[in-house]
């Protein structure tokens, strides 16, 4: 599918359904059929099992109710990192100026190219023969003047389409759209608006600034009002080093006990610490993500006083976070637990000083990088987490 309506410089790149697409590529029996990569909790959906109302992140039961013929496959997750690298190849080979947003997705700025390539429109095409061709994936494009008008052409576009949005047609294009396609609107802040009646984001562009900052908040407030009139004067950024590092893992909806949710937490906090060490990164703020079993989210955060890459100093803080939140858990359930850490400084940072032997801490950690680095992850782990399964690790963009 394509659709013209006009000229711009900035292409949105993601592929279709991108583990299930993978799965679908290298076992021809899964073409066309109802594909759920990953079994407790919906990973990918091919477009087949989304035709039933299987989404990501679904608990694995249900999508099998809603999808009976769906194909259960294990997530193979070396094969996913694979294909993104060979996709990202191909956006490399045209155009030096990409930005990556994840492993399935990047922006692309194509402005200088006019001359030795064509149009954006032109080179769209292309990028998309060549990901199909050399890579085997199904790849959407938007093609729009800023980042964020092309990311949302793009999702309008899918599955395998191409959309276009001229400068002088953004807003008719953009304000007949649900409010859910404004970047960084979930289900609560649209559920707030839809109760206000602001259904569409044409809806959101007529309030003033300052109605929304009083609905939402100062941040989400400006934030909205930018995006809903297409003010989005972000640059494509070569290069740009990730702003937080973290992991999460799903749960499933039965109960878990607080000794449970510690041992989760731990095994997180040891995939972030050395993932942190390895990228030469040390932060200062530490979040804890939650999600509850009526899809509600909340998040706690705290920074500390200096930047530090140690597992202890990390753990102990989460910990705090997580005893802070057991109320809240208590009475909701939880069937996903996160953690990041942000406020990331590009050289290691002066550690954290605490109550227990720092030179010791940093010497423990480098030991059993050492060890995992040499032996692989499963070598050597804590005592609280033998015989448990700490989760998938998701494969992600270099840092």
């Amino acid at each position: 599918m394509f659709v013209s309506l006009g000229g711009a410089n900035i292409l949105h790149a993601d592929l279709d359904a991108f583990y299930a697409s993978v799965e679908q590529r290298d076992d021809p029996r899964l073409r066309g059929r109802p594909v759920i990569v990953g079994a407790g909790v919906v990973l990918a959906c091919s477009y087949e099992a989304k035709a039933y109302g299987v989404r990501t992140a679904m608990n694995g039961g249900q999508a099998l109710r809603r999808c009976p013929g769906a194909i259960i496959v294990e997530p193979r997750m070396s094969a996913y990192s694979e294909a993104s690298k060979a996709v990202f190849k191909v956006f490399e080979d045209t155009t030096p100026l990409v930005e990556g947003l994840s492993i399935d997705e990047a922006f692309l700025d194509v402005g200088g190219l006019r001359k030795i390539r064509g149009t954006p429109v032109e080179i769209a095409r292309r990028l998309r023969a060549e990901v199909l061709s050399r890579v085997g994936l199904p790849i959407t494009v938007g093609v729009a003047r800023t980042k964020f008008l092309a990311k949302v052409a793009s999702g309008v576009a899918k599955p395998d389409g191409l959309l276009e949005v001229a400068p002088d047609r953004e807003l008719e294009f953009l304000h007949p759209l649900d409010v859910s396609r404004l970047w960084g609107v979930g289900e609560v802040t649209a559920e707030k608006l839809r109760s206000r009646g602001l259904t569409k984001v044409g809806d959101v562009a007529v309030l003033p600034e300052a109605a929304l900052v009083a609905m939402l908040g100062r941040a989400s407030g400006r934030h909205l009002h930018a995006l809903a009139h297409n003010r989005d004067p972000r640059p494509i950024e070569v290069g740009r080093r990730r702003r937080s590092i973290g992991s999460q893992r799903a749960l499933g909806r039965s109960p878990k006990s607080p000794a449970t949710l510690d041992a989760v937490l731990a095994g997180l906090v040891d995939r972030v610490s050395r993932r942190m060490r390895n990228a030469g990164r040390s932060g200062r703020t530490v979040t804890l993500r939650l999600r509850f079993d009526d899809f509600t989210r909340a998040t706690r955060s705290h920074t500390l006083p200096q930047a530090t890459d140690q597992t202890r100093a990390i753990l102990i803080t989460a910990r705090a976070l997580l005893r802070a939140a057991q109320p809240l858990i208590a009475a909701q359930g939880i069937t996903m637990i996160g953690i990041s850490v942000g406020n990331l400084e590009n050289e290691a940072a002066l550690q954290l000083a605490l109550p227990f032997d720092k030179a010791a801490n940093n010497e423990l950690d480098s030991a059993l990088d050492q060890v995992k680095d040499k032996f692989g992850t499963d070598a050597i782990t804590r005592g609280i987490l033998l015989g448990k399964r700490q989760g998938l690790e998701m494969p992600m963009l270099p840092d």
